[in-house]
């Protein structure tokens, strides 16, 4: 599918086409009615109005809670459960009326007010609690209300309300993690519908969110949904660890070794091996370039993070001791099942690479990703099971640092891609002005060296924009 600024890119060059003769005024109308010249300024004004429409309705939700509010303590309970339900129910039914209309300005408005209506869910859900006095952590306000704005965008296929929902569950998880690092996450808690949810909120986000993206065929869905499934792994590290740490009995360092590999490895495992199997399912959108950049993106913050010997040299603090024999286990399902599902996805691309032969550019990519995943999962396992190694950690992820960097930059040639190449050129950069920061030198050389790297930045892009306009496509 083509994006509205390709289209416009395209119009552009084709109005110099038809001026310098290389195509008639029959061949432009052909590719104005291909491509929908005349559609773009509609659809320019249409993501203005959506826009405004969108802040318009959250600031009328948030106007109608706060003149609520003002009057709240005033009106009986009956009254407040009476007038809450009217609102939601009016809201709603609004919007889902004026959405179902096939003019486009109608359905902007009815998602709009489906927005509204979403912002008014969450707001009755926290008043419904304070009129019957129901004290609940906050994240399970989060939780409650994200749910209920998942079902609407399952029912409606809406990516404003894919997106709210994915925000407030993700908001929610988060809200776990930092209240059960207070209260020790890794012992046994009493089992509720919220800590199910959170200890296990990884594989439910696979469950609840990926099928969403398909639905609306949204790539910011997925891009989101990817992002929060990353980020609760993330938060549940310690569950794992701890976990495993009571199922091997393992030392406090050793429990911090398995935590650091899962964070490194686990996440870019199943980002890069993701496949939407478009080939084998009617499926109209395929989302694996978007899971791959997000893998090399989180192995880049990975490698730049812990490329400083600094943090290698810190050892685990004494507060981390715990009793490994009240350890809760059940989270470990939800590692299980992330580790099975990305076992099976890194034999499936296997399976892939064994039918071409040669292997492609792209197979030879996937191997050498393999390799630095499986790298950046070891040294810390060597690092606190077999001896100290913070010299050789430093080294190594330097060096797959300087890789990924110089790999980028050389797709970005190959391939004309902007953001591959400045991105590994802006990983490259800030590293090794952080070794002049951290260096003992004088203001003199610091200062030298910032203008080498401003003068090499400016030929460098200029000797790349020149590049891709001679030997190639640039593509963003």
């Amino acid at each position: 599918m083509t994006t509205d600024k390709f289209r416009s890119q395209l119009r552009q060059e084709a109005e110099v086409w038809r001026t310098e003769g290389i195509i008639n005024d029959s061949q432009h109308e052909q590719l104005a009615q291909r491509y929908q010249f005349n559609a773009l300024d509609t659809s320019s004004r249409n993501l203005f109005v959506m826009v405004l429409i969108g802040l318009g309705c959250i600031l009328v939700g948030l106007g109608i809670i706060t003149f609520v509010a003002s009057n709240w303590q005033e009106l009986s309970k009956n009254f407040k459960v009476l007038l809450l339900i009217s609102l939601l129910v009016g809201v709603n039914t609004t919007g889902f009326y004026i959405w179902r209309k096939s003019r486009e300005s109608n359905q902007r408005l009815g998602n709009g007010l489906l927005l509204l209506g979403a912002l008014i869910l969450g707001a009755n859900i926290a008043l419904m609690g304070q009129i019957y006095h129901v004290d609940n952590p906050f994240y399970e306000l989060m939780f409650a209300w994200g749910i209920g704005v998942l079902v609407m965008a399952y029912s409606l296929r809406l990516t404003t309300l894919s997106l709210l929902a994915i925000l407030l569950i993700w908001i929610g998880q988060w809200g776990f993690a930092i209240n059960s690092s207070f209260d020790s996450p890794w012992l046994y808690q009493k089992l509720t519908w919220s800590s199910v949810l959170g200890e296990h909120m990884p594989i439910i986000a696979c469950i609840m969110f990926v099928p969403l993206a398909y639905l609306c065929k949204s790539r910011w869905v997925f891009a989101f949904s990817a992002i929060a499934i990353v980020s609760a792994l993330m938060g549940n590290v310690y569950f794992y660890s701890y976990g495993i740490g009571r199922l091997f009995n393992l030392s406090t360092l050793q429990i911090l070794g398995w935590a650091i590999a899962l964070f490194f490895a686990l996440p870019p495992i199943l980002l890069w091996s993701y496949d939407d199997f478009r080939e084998n399912r009617a499926i109209s959108k395929s989302f694996k370039a978007i899971s791959q950049n997000l893998a090399l993106i989180y192995l880049a913050g990975v490698f730049y993070s812990f490329s400083f010997y600094s943090l290698w040299a810190i050892l685990p603090p004494e507060s981390l001791q715990t009793d490994l024999t009240k350890v809760n286990l059940f989270p470990l399902i939800s590692l299980l099942a992330l580790i099975i599902i990305g076992v099976w996805q890194w034999v499936r691309l296997g399976q892939k690479m064994t039918r071409h032969r040669p292997l492609r550019s792209q197979d030879l990519t996937t191997i050498v990703v393999g390799l630095l995943i499986g790298i950046t999962a070891l040294i810390p396992l060597w690092h606190t099971f077999v001896a100290p190694i913070p010299e050789l950690a430093t080294f190594a992820f330097n060096a797959m640092l300087f890789m990924l960097s110089i790999g980028l930059m050389r797709e970005g040639l190959t391939h004309g891609q902007r953001r591959a190449f400045w991105f590994g050129l802006l990983l490259l950069i800030c590293r090794i002005l952080n070794w002049f920061f951290l260096a003992d030198t004088g203001l003199l050389i610091k200062s030298l060296v910032f203008v080498l790297c401003g003068v090499g930045v400016i030929a460098i892009g200029l000797w790349f924009e020149k590049y891709v306009r001679t030997f190639g496509n640039p593509t963003n």
